[in-house]
């Protein structure tokens, strides 16, 4: 492997004038900087990374936390922060924690120990002491973390009445809601923003709220149980769009038909949600936006400004398509 020393030997100059045409710090006159640029390219050097990351104390690099990665959800905000890091210079570190607080703590520690400039993370299990002893720029994403931490996620009861408002609007006489993990705090603000709709002009029913994990498999079997128990629902708001496709197949297993006999909207807008048939009426999630500013938030972070604006939640949209009745 080609080291330093043997460019500085092969432009004939000293190790010094090489590791300034490298870091471009300090005067090199424009002669001898072609020459090392030369041999850097002859020999093919490439800088230890590992090195620099040390005596810079920088290593161009940040971690991605991720609760679930079959979630597409998930992959769908870490190319948006990809694309925005790369183009800054950084690299992305994925790790998926499958939500599991024993994952998160050794990823963070793995991530410390590789030297990586800051971390964002999806979490709702990560404790106030673990954020202390982490001491590098730290963004939570999609879930607010403590208030000690800025934080990128939307507003997930305005979302839910939205969903439930427009069920309303459409003509849905008896709204189920298919619910995501209490332990997660957007699933329990769905939750809220639901059944705060619900009451405005009519009686909540708890036994129209039924879990689905966001996740498909549980979402199906728990909406077959529903729709036997209560087959005089006619409209379903599902804590996310990966629970909606789960209400969808126990529709066919049940003989309803969407949108007709049942109506259905989702959370957050994935590409898939388009995809399916009949197309999913879902609250849409500025993706984009949130993977953008929280990126423009650790990379402030990472630069020293501890004086960061706590963005407020963004809101999120009802995008119609043809699982709900059109009006």
């Amino acid at each position: 492997m080609t080291t330093i020393k043997d460019v500085a030997k092969h432009a004939q100059v000293s190790v010094a004038t090489v590791s300034r045409v490298l870091n471009n710090n300090g005067y090199v006159n424009e002669d001898t900087k072609k020459k090392v640029v030369r041999s850097i390219e002859e020999l093919n050097y490439k800088p230890n990374a590992v090195a620099r990351s040390l005596f810079k104390k920088e290593s161009k690099t940040i971690g991605l936390i991720i609760p679930d990665i079959m979630n597409p959800f998930f992959p769908e905000l870490a190319r948006v922060v990809e694309d925005v890091m790369n183009k800054r210079g950084y690299t992305v570190i994925l790790c998926n924690s499958d939500a599991n607080p024993e994952k998160e703590a050794h990823y963070l520690d793995v991530l410390k120990r590789k030297y990586v400039d800051g971390v964002m993370i999806v979490t709702n299990t990560l404790q106030q002491d673990h954020i202390k002893e982490w001491e590098l720029p730290l963004v939570g994403l999609d879930r607010p973390l403590e208030h000690t931490v800025p934080s990128v996620y939307s507003d997930n009861v305005h979302g839910a009445c939205l969903a439930v408002s427009y069920l309303k609007e459409i003509g849905c006489q008896h709204i189920a809601h298919i619910q995501g993990p209490l332990t997660i705090a957007n699933a329990k603000q769905r939750y809220q923003g639901y059944k705060q709709e619900i009451e405005k002009n009519g009686s909540f029913q708890e036994e129209l709220v039924v879990p689905g994990e966001y996740q498909w498999q549980t979402a199906e079997a728990a909406t077959i149980s529903l729709l036997k128990k209560h087959p005089y629902v006619d409209g379903i708001f599902a804590g996310n769009d990966v629970m909606a496709f789960g209400v969808m197949k126990a529709a066919i297993k049940t003989g309803r038909n969407i949108p007709e006999d049942l109506q259905l909207i989702g959370f957050d807008n994935i590409f898939m949600s388009e995809m399916m048939h009949p197309s999913l009426t879902t609250i849409s999630q500025p993706i984009d936006e949130m993977g953008k500013k929280a990126s423009e938030l650790l990379l402030s972070l990472i630069k020293g400004n501890v004086t960061v604006e706590y963005p407020k939640p963004f809101k999120a949209t009802l995008k119609k398509r043809s699982s709900t009745l059109q009006v």
